[in-house]
């Protein structure tokens, strides 16, 4: 239950990524939103019914050209 006003987006909202952050452990990749989602750097997500969402990094941005 999300303490916060306006509420976080619950886990089973496309927009979850949006809930505040409760815990981050940047040295492990991951961090814990307030909707139970622990979201990782690789953005994979771990649901609170134990779902999970693979990586959706953007694919359609350019390679970076060498210089």
């Amino acid at each position: 239950m999300c303490p916060h006003q306006p509420p976080c987006p619950s886990a089973d909202d496309p927009n979850r990524e949006a809930a505040r952050t409760l815990a981050t452990h940047p040295e492990q990749g991951w961090s814990l939103l307030c909707n139970g989602v622990v979201l990782f750097e690789d953005t994979g997500e771990l649901l609170p019914d134990g779902g999970i969402i693979a990586p959706h990094r953007p694919t359609d941005l350019p390679a970076p050209s060498a210089a």
